[in-house]
């Protein structure tokens, strides 16, 4: 990796295409650099949040979800190549359910905010979801990792309880939904 990042601009782009890991090239507004444009995005996201002061069991579960979220990429990246395993979308739902379980039961819909750190994980969230629907839009093209949805639906599972434990961890609450409230 080292050898092949000595000179970051190629000016091979110049023209509106990309090349992807297995060498072919394609537009860059092809469904696929769509795709992996977004992951990258949610992985931005992501960071910005790590920025945050946060318990260590959630900064650890973060960055385990940062690298297969750099794996998901690669296997976009080689169509055909798969790195992610059930187990990563099993350890998403382990998380889901150890965080979730610290939790009031969800009565209400609930506003994006709270703490810095939960808005951040209620961003995260939304690019997530965007992320997903390019994967399915690709899908209806091209072949797509198996567990690509699957696992970018449980992790926005996550990210929205992960939104929640972070407005508890600040001593605040979640931001509930008033419907109606601005009617005259």
């Amino acid at each position: 990796m080292a050898n092949r990042l000595t000179k970051i601009y190629t000016r091979t782009g110049d023209k509106g295409d990309t090349g992807l890991a297995d060498g072919s090239r394609v537009a860059k507004d092809a469904p696929r650099i769509e795709a992996m444009g977004e992951i990258d995005e949610l992985n931005s996201a992501i960071g910005v949040l790590l920025c945050e002061a946060l318990p260590d069991d959630l900064r650890v579960c973060l960055t385990n979800v940062q690298n297969d979220l750099f794996d998901l990429g690669g296997e976009l990246s080689v169509p055909g190549h798969t790195i992610l395993a059930d187990s990563h979308v099993t350890q998403l739902e382990a998380a889901l359910d150890h965080f979730n379980a610290t939790l009031p039961t969800l009565k209400d819909f609930i506003l994006p905010g709270g703490s810095r750190a939960a808005a951040l994980a209620h961003v995260a969230r939304t690019v997530c979801r965007r992320a997903e629907r390019r994967v399915i839009t690709l899908s209806k093209s091209e072949a797509v990792p198996v567990l690509a949805c699957p696992y970018l639906n449980r992790l926005s599972d996550l990210l929205f309880v992960v939104a929640r434990v972070l407005n508890r961890h600040a001593q605040g609450m979640d931001v509930l939904w008033q419907p109606g409230r601005n009617r005259k």
